[in-house]
């Protein structure tokens, strides 16, 4: 399972490898309430590679154009794939840029510590440069600092860059990972470091054993034991009482983590579907949320369901109507009131207003910011 890039940074941060100040934006108009001092840069989190060259990451210098361009990017998929959030960092001037890594070999069933001083995008063009270092024998600073070596890393930098080294194979040790890689590893003019991308890549059959992963990323607690309900929907089943139904897994992760970071309790999460962008798609969007709120139901710890649901091909309106008609079902069941979970809705997308009026008439409260929403379903489990 790999990680995200603010996620492998969160790890990153609390072993103490340097990285940028930064900020998760999940609506362009988050970035008003930005703590992060321009220029920053804004990186789409999603699972592939040179999202640089497919225009995932870009530079801005203020709010206006940040806004203009979260909005660009959120609606670009890169290899297929559309971001749940973007990530929001400071920019920094690299002079030069480093590639490390620590993998496991799949043949020797050893680590293996790899470095590069062509680092950045382009590296898979200097792989004859690419140097490594087996770690044959337990562990010791001698392998990060012959690694430096062989890199042609010179003065101060080979005991920073060995550093790193060290706290890399600190980190892939620890959590059992398959692979904890940085690149780039920036270099500035004054020789300081920083951790410009990441990725990390967690052996699913390690998970349960790593409850420090799971208190700091929920979502990934049963990621490797997804189920298909009926439909086909996906469905993760975590303890605790909020339920959540969004339209992609990874806005999903994002909002289980989000409310265990506000001290709430998630119950588990059913994944809709990723905007219906698919024309072939099995389900409607009312048969979806349907299907999706049947099972949450049967959940009996859960005593309140947190819609999350972001659309750039349909209207908040069309969500609400669905909503409205789904729950109703629900609510009526065989033609008597049945008691229910309480239903918490956040949308972001066209006629946000209507879809909000039509909800409240129902006695639905509806939110456009998912802390504002979170908040108020951790309020009502009180």
């Amino acid at each position: 399972m790999e990680l995200l890039e603010y996620q492998a940074k969160e790890l990153f941060r609390q072993m103490g490898i340097p990285v940028l100040p930064s900020q998760r934006i999940y609506q362009p108009r988050d970035l008003r309430s930005l703590t992060v001092p321009y220029p920053i840069a804004l990186k789409s989190q999603v699972h592939t590679s040179r999202r640089g060259k497919a225009g995932g990451i870009r530079f801005v210098e203020n709010t206006i154009d940040a806004m203009a361009v979260a909005q660009t990017i959120f609606h670009l998929p890169i290899q297929g794939n559309y971001p749940e959030l973007l990530l929001a960092e400071a920019k920094y001037d690299a002079e030069h840029e480093f590639y490390l890594a620590v993998v496991l070999d799949s043949s020797s069933r050893r680590p293996v510590l790899l470095g590069s001083q062509y680092g950045g995008e382009d590296v898979e063009a200097h792989l004859d440069q690419m140097q490594q270092v087996i770690v044959e024998r337990e562990f010791s600073p001698f392998y990060a600092r012959r690694l430096a070596l062989k890199m042609g890393v010179e003065g101060t930098l080979i005991q920073s860059v060995s550093a790193i080294v060290e706290k890399m194979y600190t980190l892939f040790i620890h959590y059992d990972l398959d692979l904890i890689e940085i690149n780039p590893l920036g270099i500035n003019v004054t020789g300081d470091l920083m951790a410009l991308d990441g990725k990390v890549t967690i052996n699913d059959a390690a998970l349960g054993r790593h409850t420090g992963l799971g208190q700091l990323f929920p979502s990934l607690l049963s990621q490797s034991s997804l189920q298909t309900p009926s439909g086909g929907l996906n469905r993760v089943e975590l303890e605790g009482n909020i339920g959540v139904l969004c339209n992609g897994a990874g806005l999903a992760m994002a909002t289980l983590d989000l409310i265990h970071q506000a001290k709430g309790k998630p119950a588990g999460f059913v994944d809709v579907g990723g905007e219906y962008r698919q024309s072939g798609s099995r389900l409607s969007l009312q048969e979806s949320l349907q299907h999706g709120l049947d099972w949450i139901q049967q959940v009996p710890e859960v005593t309140v369901i947190l819609i999350n649901l972001i659309g750039s091909t349909f209207s908040c309106l069309e969500v609400a109507n669905a909503i409205a008609d789904s729950w109703n079902t629900r609510v009526f069941a065989n033609g008597s009131l049945v008691a229910s979970p309480q239903l918490v809705v956040r949308l972001v997308g066209d006629d946000f207003a209507l879809a909000q009026a039509h909800l409240s008439s129902l006695h639905v409260p509806v939110f456009d910011r998912l802390d504002d929403a979170i908040a108020y379903a951790i309020k009502l489990t009180i």
